[in-house]
């Protein structure tokens, strides 16, 4: 998968991370923001990568 660019759902800053290969889609992985260290999950499906918040 390329970089996607996600957006964090508590600060609100954008950064880019390197999505798992085609051939794990679809992935869920656990991550910290690169801008404000919150927890967050990272989605990553056929169309693309975003970020949920835990609580979602």
């Amino acid at each position: 998968m390329d970089e996607s660019s996600v957006q964090c759902p508590t600060c609100g800053e954008y950064f880019s991370v390197v999505g798992p290969s085609w051939e794990e889609l679809p992935a869920e992985w656990d991550y910290d923001c690169e801008i404000c260290c919150r927890p967050m999950i990272l989605v990553f499906d056929e169309s693309g990568g975003y970020a949920r918040g835990l609580g979602e």
